[in-house]
């Protein structure tokens, strides 16, 4: 039986993943910081079957005590300061936990089991507002936030330790990706969240950001999946996962009323002054508000995956639609 280690396990990704391994057979160790407050609600289906260990990504004892005792077959780093907006407020915070944090699992993995697999969850965001239709791995990176600028490091230092150490060490560059477990600092959960409470009357006012940016939205099944391919390849390797379609969030929050049974329309004003009512209506639904502007944001990323469609056989199963209708799906489960 072969074991695999994860950190971040109590997030979105951690707690897909590890349903996935345990299918899989895998002895799962995953580690969460140790909280009185710890949240393992996302756990709830697999929990009986995961070994939770408590420890830090800012923490290389607690790493190097974790890698000797379970000498993992598999390690998948995904935990971070994964809210990029956040990342604003938290530079140094996030520099240490998503970028070193990453540096530290390395070297109690080169310690302790270098025979290893490892996996780094690398981000789109390392892309930055790319000069290209769609992003490769050959693609350059110029990150516009701390939290990218955090995640290009953990990316390099993964490679360096692959070239330099002769480790087994994979980088997945994933786009966004979402679903009923999303966090809700994140637009696509925010947006649902507040479509299903405006439904039931539970809600009156949704604010929101920039409406116009675009991403490449999959679901989190399918890039844990993508995880799991890129470690079973017969040699380490950098992987772009994503859909190969962009959406603005305006689309994504058009069709989040849309599919539960809510026209809205807007005034058609740009901007901070811009508002969505109900259609035939005027009843504000959706307001947009400064507070939730970025410093600097990305405007349009779209991912190539022909390559791990090519060399994994990789390739999402979730259409973008089926995305939001499980979201709303799971939001209503909660709300009723």
């Amino acid at each position: 039986m072969k074991t695999a280690f994860i950190t971040g396990l109590s997030g979105q990704d951690g707690s897909y993943l590890a349903e996935f391994l345990v299918e899989k057979g895998y002895k799962v160790v995953g580690m969460v910081r140790r909280r009185s407050d710890s949240d393992l609600t996302r756990l709830q289906k697999v929990l009986p079957h995961v070994e939770i260990v408590y420890g830090d990504l800012g923490d290389i004892s607690s790493l190097h005590t974790i890698m000797k005792k379970y000498k993992p077959d598999e390690i998948y780093n995904l935990g971070a300061q994964s809210f990029v907006g956040e990342s604003w407020n938290q530079p140094i915070v996030t520099s240490e936990v998503t970028g070193l944090g990453a540096l530290r699992v390395l070297e109690a993995m080169r310690a302790h089991c270098p025979k290893a697999k490892f996996y780094q969850a690398s981000s789109s965001e390392m892309f930055g507002n790319s000069e290209t239709e769609t992003q490769n791995e050959n693609t350059p990176f110029t990150p516009r936030s701390p939290y990218g600028c955090a995640k290009l490091f953990a990316h390099w230092i993964s490679t360096n330790y692959r070239e330099s150490y002769d480790m087994f060490c994979s980088n997945g560059l994933l786009y966004n990706h979402e679903s009923p477990r999303r966090g809700t600092v994140f637009v696509t959960k925010k947006i649902v969240d507040a479509v299903v409470k405006i439904k039931h009357g539970e809600l009156d006012c949704v604010y929101l950001g920039d409406l116009d940016t675009k991403r490449d939205w999959g679901h989190a099944k399918d890039y844990v999946r993508a995880m799991w391919m890129i470690l079973q390849h017969d040699k380490p390797d950098d992987f772009v996962i994503g859909t190969g379609k962009t959406n603005s969030v305006r689309y994504f929050l058009e069709q989040a009323f849309k599919r539960s049974g809510m026209e809205i329309e807007s005034n058609g004003k740009k901007g901070l002054l811009e508002e969505y009512t109900i259609k035939g209506t005027t009843r504000v639904v959706v307001r947009i508000d400064k507070r939730f502007m970025r410093p600097a944001e990305l405007y349009c990323l779209k991912a190539d995956y022909s390559k791990a469609k090519a060399i994994l056989g990789w390739e999402p199963k979730y259409s973008f639609d089926d995305l939001i209708d499980d979201m709303l799906r799971a939001e209503n489960g909660r709300t009723k």
